[in-house]
């Protein structure tokens, strides 16, 4: 204990204010005052020591619970539910102990999913890359036909489209999770909102004859970012689109009310399999319905969106009836 310089001061000074006393005591009262200081003196500093002795354990002990606490054991529960700065230095180390584990914990879920992540991009890549690698080897040759050579060529331009919009998605994707992403806050008109996300629908929907129905109060607004939203909207209604078949019905109606703003999107199309709607809007996964195109996205990435904005979105289906999308964007309190 005396390696430390603080007790070793603290020992001189009781030793010289100890020595101090008896004499003073000695020369202006009574040899027998003198001996009494002195037992009284020694007294007070055994106890004094002491109790240093002991803060400095209790202190020992806790520079050992650091040393297993930066080891990585972050269950350790330090606390002894007792008064005193000791006692409240221990429950900060356990209150840091519990954030260090969380953030520990956090960061072992964030290197899975990028792990996984990693491995989907690869793989979602790997298919095109190698289409576009043959389809490269077959245009070598000379002797390939006109007509081969232009199916080839636009097969390219296909596969490379969807890397394009594969990677741009998965950009977006990845600065949303991110938090780099600054949403705005406009007070958007639903109808503009749905008027936006409906224009590059038109063509697919015409060619495979779908009926468009849009109704709801004009004066329906919701609190966001329209450009974000409106690809939230294109993902979503782009699935019902592809998942309904010729001669199809598409609904989108909205209101407002005092809690939030509610959009709702149906179809009558070949409808979601409850084993595959828990699991919808996770990032890559593929439904039994899905089409041979569909890498698993688009749904996660309108619920990525409408999510960051303090919305929710739910869906509902039956199969061969059709799916219904409910999106709510909760009103904001100041």
């Amino acid at each position: 204990m005396l390696r430390n310089r603080e007790i070793r001061w603290l020992f001189a000074a009781l030793v010289t204010i100890s020595a101090l006393g008896t004499i003073l005591s000695a020369i202006f009262v009574s040899s027998k005052a003198a001996w009494f200081v002195l037992g009284v003196s020694l007294l007070l500093s055994a106890t004094a020591l002491v109790f240093t002795w002991w803060r400095y354990r209790q202190i020992e002990r806790l520079s050992g619970f650091l040393q297993q606490i930066s080891g990585g054991d972050f269950q350790l529960d330090v606390r002894d539910n007792r008064e005193g700065e000791l006692s409240l230095l221990k429950t900060q180390i356990y209150k840091v102990t519990k954030m260090l584990s969380e953030h520990g914990a956090l960061l072992s879920e964030d290197k899975g999913k990028l792990t996984n992540a990693i491995s989907d991009i690869s793989h979602q890549l790997k298919t095109p890359l190698t289409s576009m690698m043959v389809m490269a080897d077959l245009l070598r040759d000379s002797e390939l036909d006109d007509a081969k050579r232009t199916e080839f060529i636009r097969n390219l331009h296909v596969q490379l489209e969807r890397m394009d919009w594969l990677v741009s998605s998965l950009l977006k994707l990845s600065k949303i999770d991110a938090g780099t992403i600054h949403f705005k806050q406009d007070r958007i008109p639903v109808s503009k909102l749905i008027e936006k996300a409906v224009e590059p629908l038109l063509i697919p929907m015409d060619i495979k004859m779908q009926e468009l129905h849009i109704e709801g109060d004009p004066n329906a607004a919701f609190t966001g970012d329209l450009n974000w939203t409106t690809e939230a909207l294109i993902n979503i209604l782009k699935n019902c689109v592809e998942h309904t078949g010729e001669g199809g019905k598409l609904t989108i109606s909205y209101s407002e009310n005092a809690l939030y703003t509610d959009i709702r999107i149906e179809d009558n199309g070949s409808g979601i399999s409850r084993k595959d709607l828990p699991y919808i809007f996770k990032r890559f996964y593929k439904g039994e319905n899905a089409g041979d195109d569909s890498v698993g996205i688009g749904l996660a990435m309108a619920y990525s969106i409408i999510t960051s904005q303090s919305g929710d979105i739910e869906v509902a289906s039956t199969p061969n009836e059709g799916t219904r999308f409910h999106i709510k964007f909760y009103k904001q309190v100041i």
